[in-house]
């Protein structure tokens, strides 16, 4: 996860050159080049000290985050943050989800991906707004990319927002951004054991969609086996079955949509956004 693996820890300006003691340093300044000489933690010519600094990295994080759930949360929409690995079936669950919605609720989507803008072409034109957020190398999303095209959605009233994360099930389980809740997205061409061996996403989710059933026949996979396994992580989460190609399923993923959005109108505090 990124508090091991430091991705969140962002880039190397130009210029710059990383150690492997965390320190940077500029090689070059108003066009010069100069050179010096690095004094490292451990190496054979100083013993050094180790200085162990316990800040939580994510603190930064989790308050743009609880930023943004406000102002969700005042204004009534329903903000859910979908995570899956590349190839689950997202942005096609969210087209037929659009298409389904369209006229119904006002919907919004954000969608991340390392580079291109790929899924927002393809969501385009089904009555939703849609935002394309381009990581340039961060595997996730963070609580900042929400917050800076949130004055976006506040020029029409949203009703629903979908977050479709970069396809990835480390990183993404751990960045809070502001939404009511997750939803952790499986596919039947993954194998069963996906939940056990990434059990961060499927713990913190409240909903577990398993996607194109619509391949089992062409599989072996066993469904009640993927069950057992997303419940030994989370007894509590809900498991929904379907295939957006077929349709099966997607009567059930609707309705609990709807219910959600509207607990979230009940729930809105009081006082004009």
């Amino acid at each position: 996860m990124c508090e091991n693996c430091g991705c969140g820890s962002g880039t190397i300006k130009k210029g710059w050159h990383r150690h492997d003691d965390g320190t940077e340093h500029k090689h070059s300044e108003g066009g010069k080049i100069h050179t010096h000489e690095h004094k490292h933690v451990g190496s054979s010519d100083e013993p050094g000290r180790i200085i162990e600094i316990n800040k939580n990295i994510f603190d930064r994080n989790n308050y743009i985050a609880s930023d943004n759930r406000r102002w969700f949360e005042k204004r009534g929409i329903l903000a859910v943050n979908i995570i899956s690995s590349p190839g689950a079936g997202k942005t096609m669950l969210l087209e037929k989800t659009l298409d389904a919605l369209k006229g119904k609720m006002k919907c919004a989507v954000i969608t991340g991906d390392i580079e291109t803008n790929n899924d927002a072409e393809r969501l385009e034109g089904r009555g939703a707004k849609i935002r394309q957020i381009q990581t340039h190398g961060a595997c996730h999303l963070n609580a900042e990319h929400i917050a800076e095209v949130l004055p976006e959605l506040s020029k029409g009233r949203i009703q629903l927002l979908f977050i479709e994360n970069v396809g990835n099930l480390v990183c993404p389980a751990s960045f809070e951004l502001g939404e009511k809740f997750k939803i952790a997205l499986h596919s039947v061409t993954e194998g069963e054991d996906k939940p056990v061996k990434y059990p961060e996403i499927f713990s913190r989710a409240e909903l577990a969609i398993i996607t194109k059933t619509d391949l089992l026949p062409h599989l072996e996979y066993s469904m009640a086996l993927c069950r057992k396994n997303i419940r030994l992580i989370n007894p509590r989460i809900k498991i929904l079955e379907l295939s957006s190609k077929t349709g099966n399923g997607m009567e059930e993923w609707l309705k609990y949509l709807e219910k959600k959005q509207v607990t979230s109108k009940i729930n809105k505090p009081s006082g004009k956004p």
